[in-house]
């Protein structure tokens, strides 16, 4: 079936240059170098003529319309995001549907009737303008909102007066990667220079700066906090705690996984002084709040698995008092709400809500309706209620209220999505990697699914940045398991499913871990006969892009699809755009010999060879994508196109007007889910209907 698909395709000719990298001796050649520059025009003509023949490719699918026509109905449920007090008021967002972007309501009271605050969408016509930024003030009477256009990550600030719902005369420009830090009359955020025109998506983003705003005056006059002009690689956090007493500066830098972590008096003009133990970038630090004198802290250091600390930096003694020790599950959040200590812990992959007094004394558990994963957990010291959503595979994103003197939890809203999630299984099962470590994987199937071997598969894993794949809600999910699909994720190694020596288990020259955990589910699922290697696909997106682009390298027999998202694909220059410098971190740089020598060896886009079985590839990027820059994925399909002759279809889906995924309005994830999931089920010739 694909066969015939295929046999139109010709893919466009993209120049190739002489360009080659001496890298301690070692040659390496960079033929598709000049589509680093993204304003070429002959760049831009490649990209029109390649997205024509995907769409060409994608329009012919007999079961395209049928795909988009089950997702469409299946999106248009309200959905709501959990509730913050703001002031006097409750806000919350909420999506009719099919509306580009959600929108800001506002209540008197939790069930008093809503108002709209401010609609995202009038900021468009084609939604593509996002509401990224919410930062009311302390005292209720201001609203920051952060506003990124074309999903990219730069962001636009303004203010609004909550009371009246006027826009201010504050506008602060160059904004990236920062939230805004309310102090007194105004906020402590980051910015960087303004790059040069034609850059903005590409230019190394280095100097941060943390500046002070105060409301009504204008960005040329907000005052320079924080600088490191000897580190220009470094970013920063400046904040303060609830009650102004202390400011905070936290710092990360390039080839650390902690921070540095510093504190002084509000009031006081004496210099930041580091907490103890924090200074040398080999602990997490991450400040929760304080009562008076005494500040709690969540910190990795001397524990992998994270404690939650308390430090007073006025008492003599002891630097610091273990409040919960660490536990052989992960403590991955708290919160200080309500004179208690609200924790959030992951156990193989799942979440749990402890609570506990200020002394670190067990109180109870927050029963949570199935295994799963919540969001939202906050509020201030305070509060006599905070709110929390949960959701699992098969269970859409509910919104909680927890009642603190009451103990007790109440369902805020249900969202009605028409499936019954008794139609489908949640197993989860541990496998064996290659060097014996124990990887858990949740498998999801409709009922009666039999193992035969037959049954068309998606493997999806991440594998990076201490960052945890749980059990979520999602659309696209669903519709490939109505339509007969088994759906696998894989909590592989380099995650954080098991704290910091999970994640250091796949960093640096322990990265093939990472890639040997997915081969090895691929392996299990095909053994188990849950499907075979004509019906198995590998997915992931960013990291995991790069993880489904180095799978179908060692290992193209185990594939069928391979749908690699915005992925990080040139491991030897990831490091020169935008904020990739700080990956190295993960990846380590080919600046350095034994890192140069392990990213050549993996590195997707270098390891393409001539007469191999790839197979039916569909890479999905986006033009404004400034965090994982598309160069990346141009110049990857670029050459799997030229040395790839085989039948298998190797395409790229260039979205325009978004980015890495944040913001990205409605109609745009409808369709980028349409063609993902009909290219996969056409090329693992499926039928779904």
């Amino acid at each position: 079936m694909a066969e015939t698909l295929y046999s139109q395709i010709e893919y466009p000719a993209a120049r190739k240059v002489e360009q080659s990298d001496n890298y301690f001796g070692t040659i390496v050649e960079d033929p598709y170098r000049w589509m680093e520059d993204l304003n070429s025009p002959e760049l831009r003509n490649w990209i029109s003529e390649e997205n024509k023949i995907t769409f060409d490719y994608l329009d012919k699918i007999p079961f395209r319309q049928e795909i988009k026509n089950r997702i469409t109905e299946l999106y248009n449920f309200e959905k709501y995001g959990v509730p913050f007090k703001a002031g006097n008021y409750y806000f919350y967002f909420k999506n009719d549907g099919l509306q580009n972007q959600s929108v800001l309501y506002r209540l008197d009271s939790l069930y008093s009737e809503p108002e709209i605050f401010l609609d995202p969408n009038k900021f468009s016509k084609d939604g593509t303008v996002a509401l990224t930024t919410v930062s009311p003030s302390r005292d209720g009477k201001y609203m920051v909102l952060g506003i990124s256009e074309s999903g990219s990550d730069w962001n636009e600030f303004f203010v609004m007066d909550i009371e009246t719902k006027e826009k201010l005369t504050d506008n602060l420009k160059w904004i990236k990667f920062s939230g805004a830090n309310w102090f007194k009359d105004g906020f402590y955020y980051n910015r960087y220079d303004e790059p040069l025109q034609g850059e903005e998506l590409s230019n190394k983003n280095q100097n941060q700066k943390v500046y002070y705003h105060k409301i009504g005056t204008r960005q040329s006059e907000d005052i320079l906090i924080y600088e490191d002009k000897e580190h220009p690689e470094r970013t920063f956090s400046l904040f303060s705690s609830e009650d102004e007493r202390f400011l905070y500066l936290s710092i990360s830098q390039k080839g650390s996984t902690g921070n540095a972590l510093y504190y002084k008096i509000s009031s006081s003009d004496i210099d930041f002084t580091a907490f103890p133990f924090s200074e040398d970038f080999n602990s997490k630090f991450s400040v929760i709040d304080n009562t008076g004198d005494s500040i709690y802290l969540i910190t990795n250091f001397e524990a992998p698995k994270n404690k939650l600390v308390l430090h007073n930096p006025f008492m003599m003694g002891d630097a610091y008092k273990e409040i919960i020790k660490e536990k052989e599950i992960v403590l991955t959040n708290a919160n200080l709400i309500g004179g208690k200590l609200f924790t959030e812990y992951i156990k193989d992959a799942t979440e749990r809500i402890y609570i506990y007094n200020l002394k670190g004394d067990f109180v109870k558990e927050i029963g949570l309706p199935a295994l799963g994963s919540v969001s939202g957990l906050g509020g201030k010291k305070q509060d006599k209620e905070t709110f929390y959503s949960f959701a699992s595979f098969t269970y859409p994103t509910e919104i909680y209220r927890y009642d603190i003197e009451g103990g007790k939890s109440t369902l805020l809203f249900k969202p009605d999505v028409k499936f019954s999630s008794e139609d489908f299984v949640t197993e989860q099962i541990f496998y064996d990697s290659k060097d014996g470590t124990r990887i858990p994987m949740f498998i999801v199937y409709k009922k009666g699914m039999v193992k035969n071997g037959c049954n068309p598969t998606v493997l999806y894993a991440y594998g990076g940045f201490n960052i945890s794949q749980l059990p979520t809600f999602s659309i696209s999910r669903l519709v490939m398991l109505e339509c007969g699909a088994v759906f696998a994720l894989a909590n592989i190694r380099g995650g954080g499913e098991y704290g910091k020596k999970w994640h250091e288990a796949g960093l640096l020259l322990n990265r093939q871990n990472v890639f040997d955990d997915f081969i090895s589910a691929a392996e299990y699922l095909i053994e188990n006969n849950y499907t075979s290697p004509s019906k198995l696909a590998a997915q992931g997106g960013s990291n995991g892009g790069l993880l489904v682009g180095v799978v179908i390298n060692q290992r193209p027999d185990l594939f069928r699809v391979a749908l690699p998202a915005v992925g990080v694909m040139d491991m030897l220059r990831f490091h020169k755009f935008t904020i990739g410098w700080a990956w190295v971190t993960e990846y380590g740089s080919s600046d350095d010999m034994e890192n140069f020598i392990n990213l050549y060896s993996y590195s997707p886009y270098h390891n393409l060879k001539s007469g191999v079985n790839y197979p039916a590839v569909l890479v999905t990027t986006s033009d404004h994508d400034d965090r994982v820059v598309p160069l990346h994925s141009f110049k990857y399909i670029a050459r799997l196109q030229e040395l790839y002759k085989g039948e298998n279809p190797v395409l790229i889906r260039v979205e325009t007007d978004a980015g890495h995924s944040a913001g990205k309005p409605t109609t745009k994830i409808i369709n980028e889910m349409t063609d993902i999931i009909s290219f996969l089920f056409y090329n693992l010739g499926h039928n779904p209907f």
